[in-house]
């Protein structure tokens, strides 16, 4: 957990009990040490928020503070709340984890007038009931590429072809894609020394390897979009 997230975590457990809440209770909610809850709440205090108590004891959080509210429009809940459901369907566990968790921060600090919007959007996808092969044949390797992505770590792959013939491949992952039915993983290809896209239904192996890479002038997903015409380009815009 980032550091940032625990910090909320911590308000809101705080704000969800109304007598003192020990760091010990804290820590264990949150998979933490003690000494790291009460250096993060010593922070807090440092920035303001009104929690008092001491090591030992508890903490609680002075009545009528909240978390300042976020502000979003309709239409941009209805784009989040859609967005998370089609998450949830097609992408992995952690991925569709991850979306719920992000429902749930944001409703914690909603304005009241706009809460129910969360659980009132009528919008659904159902792409994820019949296509979404990452729900089966592709999944590992969706999870390695989708930290490959974050990591920028090169991919040693077992991939096979059309034709059914298999190869290894060290590449370097620049993007992955959903098509409805499929998803490919955009890469550099060092075989090939070219861009090559490889559908993660065909690779049959994924793991990182070596130290993290820098983008270099023509091995980018943008220079590989760029092949494509600039309507491609205009999705990293």
């Amino acid at each position: 957990m980032r550091r940032a997230d625990r910090l909320f975590q911590i308000i809101r457990l705080l704000q969800q009990r109304r007598t003192a809440t020990t760091a010990a209770h804290i820590a264990e909610k949150l998979s933490v040490s003690e000494r790291t809850i009460y250096r993060d709440i010593r922070d807090l205090v440092g920035t303001g928020t009104p929690i008092d108590g001491e090591a030992g004891v508890g903490y609680r959080i002075r009545p009528g503070y909240d978390l300042p509210p976020l502000m979003f429009s309709r239409d941009e809940l209805q784009a989040l709340v859609l967005g998370v459901r089609i998450v949830r369907q097609v992408g992995d566990p952690g991925l569709a984890s991850a979306a719920d968790a992000i429902l749930e921060k944001v409703g914690a600090v909603l304005p009241r007038n706009l809460k129910p919007l969360l659980a009132d959007t009528h919008l659904f996808s159902t792409i994820g009931a019949t296509n979404g092969p990452v729900q089966n044949a592709g999944l590992d390797a969706f999870t390695v590429a989708r930290r490959a992505l974050i990591d920028q770590r090169r991919l040693s792959i077992s991939y096979a072809d059309a034709a059914g013939a298999e190869s290894s491949r060290t590449i370097r992952p620049l993007g992955v894609f959903f098509w409805g039915k499929t998803w490919t993983l955009a890469a550099w290809c060092e075989l090939r020394a070219d861009f090559r896209n490889f559908r993660l239904d065909r690779v049959s192996s994924a793991r990182p390897i070596g130290k993290p890479f820098r983008d270099e002038p023509g091995k980018t997903l943008r220079d590989m979009l760029a092949k494509y015409g600039p309507d491609a380009v205009k999705l990293l815009d």
